[in-house]
């Protein structure tokens, strides 16, 4: 527990000072290379962890058990805050709950839940539905009194702008501070103006969500800093770049039936063990091949 605590108390400490920037995990060895590459804290996509650990699309088709397990091992090798997607919060009102109790045994610093109905789909996708807002204030108030750790943050997300309008999503986010909501993760907001103005019509730390080819426009770090922003998340890009390199790389296996011209694009063997650090008792066999690692 004392772990959970750690983590979740230096989140608060950090956006109280700075926005902080959170990309996107796919696994475990993606979360040891955010913490690596110096970033504070790291985000656990429920896209992501559809797509890459199950190979399914993201309309709730994962289960807390799955979600649970990816995150603590996530947590497992880090010691950097993690911020989880809980989807709807795999049910109502109780299921939200043990949720919250779910994640932080798995040792994360929080998590957002979203007013979507059953079964979800991708943010910036159309087709979206709403619960109304009451059942949502309630779903927050569960989580909220299920927390062990003051310090855990429970973000509450709200779909609105892509379903009803832009005041219907202000009004949503004040009720559900009102309900004890730590945070706001307004969902594809459409323009610059509007993350703007609804960092004037909501006085709460923000999470902003750069995804790529949504409905949010390309904005810096320093842009949703200077608006006002604790949190900007990039949740799949990780994952995007590097099913990138798969294709090119399965392309180029099956044209001329070597890896050769990939080397210089790969992770080498000593880099990867270095990540992992990991030190093999005796050497390997990169010797007898050149010296290639």
């Amino acid at each position: 527990m004392a772990d959970v605590l750690t983590r979740a108390r230096s989140l608060r400490a950090l956006l109280a000072d700075h926005t902080v920037v959170m990309p996107g995990a796919f696994n475990a060895l993606t979360a040891r290379a955010i913490e690596r590459a110096g970033f504070e804290a790291a985000y656990l996509s429920g896209g992501a962890l559809a797509n890459s650990l199950l190979g399914l699309p993201d309309i709730g088709l994962t289960t807390l058990s799955e979600a649970t397990l990816h995150a603590t091992r996530c947590a497992a090798v880090t010691t950097i805050p993690i911020i989880a997607d809980a989807d709807t919060g795999f049910g109502g009102p109780e299921n939200a709950a043990r949720t919250v109790e779910e994640f932080e045994r798995a040792g994360l610093a929080g998590l957002h839940l979203e007013d979507q109905e059953f079964p979800k789909r991708c943010g910036h996708l159309a087709g979206k539905a709403l619960v109304p807002t009451s059942e949502f204030v309630e779903k927050i108030r569960a989580a909220v009194a299920a927390r062990r750790d003051p310090d855990f943050l429970i973000i509450a997300r709200t779909d609105a702008r892509g379903v009803t309008t832009y005041d219907d999503a202000v009004a949503r986010a004040h009720a559900y501070l009102q309900a004890g909501a730590d945070a706001i993760f307004p969902e594809a907001l459409r323009t610059k103006e509007e993350f703007e103005r609804f960092a004037r019509d909501v006085t709460a730390p923000l999470l902003a969500n750069m995804t790529e080819f949504g409905q949010t426009p390309y904005l810096t770090v320093s842009e949703f800093a200077t608006m006002g922003y604790a949190m900007v998340i990039f949740p799949v890009t990780l994952m995007r770049v590097a099913m990138k390199a798969v294709e090119v790389a399965l392309a180029e296996l099956k044209a001329r039936g070597t890896q050769a011209a990939l080397l210089d694009r790969m992770q080498t063997r000593r880099e990867l063990y270095d990540l992992l650090g990991y030190e093999p008792a005796a050497p390997t066999s990169d010797a007898a091949h050149g010296g290639r690692s």
